[in-house]
């Protein structure tokens, strides 16, 4: 089965994760990441996870699961150490139209969550389709050594000259595309390797000035 990668925008959405122990402290983690908001339903939490309801990150319930939790949520994540729990959770979530995982039990999953790594705006995930996380997460740890953390300062100054190109080209796609690429290219790459942040700026703003004159 061949499945449909998206990245979804949970900012400000309300997300359900059933379960508040360390598999669900994991499901949270990532969610308020994203901006969600996060709603949990759980008799137990993790000292972390009753840390973010202290400070109002989260909302959480100290109870068993009832229908009524999936109220105005968009996402649900059921994670509790209870298989009839959990199939319940993703019974109810269908029957609401509502897209559910359910940790380490792919049958009952709308859709699995990769392995990620993130620098800034880029995001490195790799998935087995929930065949083998451990895999995911080796080959995710073995991307994410390739793109450090000037990854992250290297999209801030490729979104600027984005924007510049736009600007400077606004009918011509062709131009844009062409600078773009090279922004983006192998010559580009090898200089942040070779010689770091410095010295890729310094051929951005050369190729730059390059393609403007021109």
């Amino acid at each position: 089965m061949n499945l449909y990668p998206i990245n979804l925008k949970l900012e400000g959405r309300l997300c359900l994760v059933v379960g508040g122990g360390p598999v669900g402290e994991r499901k949270i983690s990532g969610l308020l990441e994203c901006g969600a908001g996060v709603r949990v339903v759980s008799p137990g939490a993790t000292a972390l996870v009753a840390r973010w309801a202290e400070a109002g990150r989260i909302t959480l319930l100290r109870r068993e699961f009832i229908p009524a939790d999936l109220a105005g949520v968009f996402l649900v994540l059921a994670a509790t150490d209870s298989a009839a729990t959990n199939e319940k959770v993703a019974t109810l979530a269908a029957e609401r139209g509502l897209l559910v995982n359910v940790a380490d039990t792919p049958p009952l999953c709308d859709f699995y969550l990769p392995a990620i790594a993130r620098r800034g705006p880029l995001s490195i995930a790799v998935s087995t389709g929930g065949v083998s996380p451990g895999l995911a997460a080796r080959l995710r740890d073995e991307a994410a050594a390739l793109c450090g953390p000037e990854y992250e300062e290297y999209l801030e100054l490729l979104a600027a000259y984005r924007q510049k190109a736009f600007a400077l080209w606004p009918r011509e796609e062709e131009e844009r595309r062409e600078i773009l690429l090279r922004l983006t290219g192998a010559e580009a790459l090898r200089r942040l390797d070779e010689n770091g942040l410095s010295g890729l700026r310094s051929y951005l703003a050369d190729l730059w000035a390059e393609y403007a004159r021109s």
